[in-house]
């Protein structure tokens, strides 16, 4: 079975995919956005609101040749300061840490109490536009990276929701990447769910619930609390 997560990493050090979130703007439930430049402006007052977020999180990769299906859940935190710095707790089926911070990527696991360490100096832009997908991203960077489709209002989970499509520009480092679809909180202008679909047909799909955002996190959440002499291996 793929692992979905080291599957993420891998996928980001080529320059194909990330995720990433938002803190909510002003409510505007029921009046049912179809204007793809209102969503954008909404979502961008939302970003420049960012402090803080906390989310449960659940990834499922597909894997379409084999027919496989894998599931990892845990919980992603994100703080915006004068340097970004974001964790992914996974709990389950296995637990790993994946940590983002000052140009650098860190990958824990606990079973063989070994850190993958992944330098992303020169992928910089590839975090801002790939792991803050449609959130910490200002909207128009997103435009000069991506084709901006509204496709349709959409109920998910009871929450509704606008589904956006993007399409990477031609040249575009994510073009590897052929699609995403990205569901929005109309009361929120949270991403409810994320979906990530490559050119051979494999696909990644994010839900998020449970969202906190401009809580006050510890400094301590995004150091890795790795166990007495981890092994570090530098992976590029």
């Amino acid at each position: 079975m793929r692992n979905s997560l080291n599957t993420w990493m891998r996928l980001l050090l080529a320059g194909v995919l990330a995720l990433a979130l938002v803190p909510p703007a002003g409510a505007r439930k029921g009046k049912h956005p179809t204007d793809l430049t209102e969503i954008l402006s909404d979502m961008n007052e939302a970003s420049k609101r960012l402090k803080t977020v906390s989310a449960n999180l659940e990834y499922t990769k597909v894997t379409v040749l084999v027919d496989d299906k894998s599931t990892e859940s845990g919980q992603l935190f994100y703080h915006k300061g004068k340097t970004t710095e974001i964790r992914i707790d996974i709990q389950k089926p296995e637990r790993k840490i994946l940590l983002f911070k000052k140009n650098k990527g860190e990958m824990y696991l606990p079973k063989i109490n070994q850190i993958q360490e992944y330098n992303l100096e020169q992928k910089s832009d590839l975090v801002q536009q790939f792991l803050l997908l449609g959130f910490g991203t200002d909207t128009g960077e997103l435009k000069k990276a991506y084709s901006v489709t509204y496709v349709k209002e959409e109920e998910l989970e009871g929450d509704t929701t606008v589904l956006l499509e993007l399409v990477p520009c031609k040249g575009n480092a994510g073009a590897q990447i052929s699609k995403i679809q990205l569901w929005v909180n109309e009361e929120s202008w949270l991403p409810a769910q994320q979906k990530f679909l490559e050119s051979g047909g494999d696909y990644l799909v994010a839900r998020y619930s449970g969202v906190k955002v401009n809580r006050i996190l510890p400094g301590s959440t995004f150091e890795l609390d790795a166990a007495s002499g981890a092994k570090r291996v530098k992976m590029n």
